[in-house]
């Protein structure tokens, strides 16, 4: 089993990249001898997607479709299509994900989806490549906002699980929200985030 941590901090070490290396304890609690790679997008090189649409109209067979751009979004792609499972970490900025965290969907979005899903009158919305499933699941932080008042700051969750549902073919397992974290610390969240990981197996 492949498996494959996104982390969208800018900050190594702190507390979304915590959380996701105990997620990770999780998955490997359950299948020792899975194989994991995690990426820091902080450490990548990946343009913004120019909305050139040249993917999403792209009929080339295959799991994905060649994005015009050429960065590291190149071996990020390969790395994803290894997967059979995905973690992604990411602290909640303004509401949303990070920047960092923004870009990467972006840039999955129509390259490993295609515009051929309808939902009530609308046509052309993005639907998985390949058929290959995955399991996810999803971390993110934030420092003040406790859990009780994430309905009002926690439009990353529902957009990343969304985003890799439709590009991805990933089922979303479970979601932890680790808020407060100025006050509370990330000690009072290691073990859900391990347990989330173990939910992965």
């Amino acid at each position: 089993m492949n498996v494959l941590a996104i982390v969208g901090s800018p900050r190594k070490g702190k507390s979304t990249d915590t959380l996701v290396d105990k997620a990770i304890e999780g998955v490997k609690s359950k299948n020792p001898e899975c194989v994991v790679t995690k990426i820091h997008l902080a450490d990548q090189n990946i343009e913004s997607c120019r909305n050139c649409l040249v993917c999403r109209d792209s009929k080339s067979p295959g799991p994905y479709a060649k994005c015009v751009i050429r960065d590291d979004m190149d071996q990020i792609s390969e790395e994803i299509v290894r997967s059979d499972v995905l973690i992604f970490g990411s602290p909640i900025h303004m509401g949303s994900t990070t920047s960092l965290m923004l870009k990467f969907l972006e840039r999955i979005c129509w390259t490993f989806a295609k515009p051929e899903a309808s939902y009530l009158t609308v046509h052309g919305c993005p639907t998985p490549r390949a058929e290959k499933e995955r399991k996810a699941a999803i971390i993110v932080t934030s420092g003040i906002i406790p859990p009780y008042f994430k309905m009002f700051c926690n439009s990353a969750t529902p957009l990343m699980k969304q985003t890799i549902k439709d590009s991805l073919n990933a089922n979303t397992v479970g979601a932890l929200y680790a808020g407060d974290i100025e006050h509370r610390g990330v000690e009072a969240y290691l073990e859900k985030a391990f347990t989330l990981g173990t939910k992965l197996s």
